[in-house]
């Protein structure tokens, strides 16, 4: 039973913004900030995609783009939320360093709101 609790959200979702993109996406880009603040490493915010540019381009985006970037918040948040567990549970309990791990983490978040980013940017069906 314990292990479908590392499979929740990192950050529980309130009812009236779960289905909001551009907050899904800050709370992934919070996620991110977290672990990479457990690898060491600096949060370069100034790069990503703001939560309103994210609901606008939602708002524009082609249904597929939609359901795609809806599935991949999803297993984004899935895989954070468990892989930050381990982080937190490794270094609680004093089990060597796992800031290797950590960056690994950081670097699936970051390439998954890149995509995410990417498939909200898009204006209508490819050319």
């Amino acid at each position: 039973m314990t292990g479908n609790h590392a499979l929740a959200p990192p950050i529980p979702a309130a009812a009236e913004d779960a289905d909001d993109p551009g907050r899904r996406f800050a709370r992934l880009a919070g996620a991110l900030a977290l672990v990479e603040r457990l690898a060491g490493m600096e949060s370069p915010l100034e790069d990503r995609a703001s939560a309103e540019d994210i609901a606008a381009g939602y708002g524009r985006a082609t249904p597929i783009a939609r359901r795609r970037f809806d599935a991949l918040a999803s297993e984004t948040a899935t895989f954070s939320a468990a892989g930050m567990e381990i982080l937190l549970r490794q270094r609680t309990a004093g089990r060597g360093d796992c800031r290797a791990a950590a960056r690994r983490l950081a670097a699936e978040i970051a390439a998954a709101l890149a995509a995410m980013a990417a498939l909200v940017a898009r204006r209508g069906p490819a050319a």
